[in-house]
């Protein structure tokens, strides 16, 4: 069975016009040895995107009159990365598959009512070894102000993507909208792996990797007889392997896919936790700042020595701490 997929990932406005070139293949060269850039005339958009994304992105902001504090660091624009396997799309056909990707389109503008406004580019690519789906989007959120009792729109992608499983609830979100469009897909088992830790999912995997070609060693050898009865047992036990190998492999990409969702997890939480200490360092900075230029105040009005003046001030602190 093939997997419902969908990834996201995060940029600030000093490498979005970095992923524009990528999308539109503007590059001359990509490290990338999957593109087939003679193939490149068959990608195709489901929302176009004829300038920069920095460009697109200050225009869609204007003229919705989007609120939000945008600093340097700040992530102004997501991007979905939808896919399945190759097999997948293979099966499903070349008609079936621009509706799968209609249909993830959708979802998008949908989803936590973003709005199509707010969906900077939908690019798919045809010309690597999988078709996949960029989805570029501005994280915009609808909120209320309680002063005018309106709803503000404002960009804020710690907002759009707060709660520690919002992730999980893209993914549980994105495999029901599919499957109810009639695509045949498996959400993996997210419970079963949740509490495992790294060491222990590497020592699974190669375990269940080393078995399942352990396993297969006879039955590369071929069987040379006329006996029906010898073929037909042969054939049997060779069922019943296939289907336990299925079954591991399944296990495997179980695993695959959640520890790499993890990692995207553990990601997105560090980028946050490093935001929010440099802001904390500002702060701090700020706040030495103030302490300094209030010490030269009350110095200057007392006609009292700085210097004297802090370690009064030091002294008193150490014998209250």
């Amino acid at each position: 069975m093939s997997y419902a997929i969908i990834r996201n990932a995060k940029y600030t406005m000093d490498n979005i016009n970095g992923i524009y070139r990528h999308n539109e293949r503007k590059n001359t060269n990509y490290s990338n040895k999957d593109i087939i850039k003679e193939n490149s005339i068959n990608n195709y958009s489901i929302k176009k995107c004829n300038a920069p994304y920095t460009k697109i992105f200050k225009q869609i902001k204007e003229e919705n009159n989007l609120q939000g504090w945008i600093k340097k660091t700040s992530n102004i624009a997501c991007e979905y990365i939808i896919t399945s396997d190759k097999d997948f799309f293979e099966r499903i056909g070349e008609k079936e598959t621009k509706r799968y990707f209609k249909t993830a389109y959708e979802f998008v503008k949908n989803f936590k009512q973003l709005g199509e406004e707010y969906i900077i580019s939908a690019k798919v690519h045809l010309d690597e070894s999988t078709p996949h789906m960029h989805i570029v989007f501005i994280p915009v959120i609808h909120k209320l102000d309680s002063k005018s009792g309106k709803v503000v729109d404002k960009i804020s992608c710690t907002e759009f993507w707060k709660g520690k499983n919002s992730y999980s609830i893209l993914q549980d979100n994105f495999y029901s909208y599919m499957t109810q469009a009639g695509f045949e897909l498996e959400r993996g088992n997210k419970e079963e792996n949740e509490h495992i830790p790294i060491q222990k999912l590497k020592q699974i995997t190669y375990y269940e990797t080393r078995e399942m070609f352990k396993d297969t060693q006879h039955l590369e050898q071929e069987v040379i007889t006329n006996d029906n009865e010898v073929l037909r047992e042969n054939y049997k036990k060779v069922i019943n392997k296939f289907n336990t190998l299925s079954k591991r492999y399944t296990r495997i990409k179980n695993i695959v896919d959640e520890t790499l969702y993890k990692a995207e997890q553990i990601e997105d939480e560090n980028i946050e936790l490093k935001n929010e200490n440099l802001k904390l360092e500002n702060e701090n900075e700020t706040l030495r700042d103030y302490i300094e230029k209030t010490f030269e105040c009350i110095s200057i009005l007392f006609e009292y020595p700085k210097e004297k003046l802090k370690s009064i001030v030091k002294n008193f602190w150490n014998k209250i701490k």
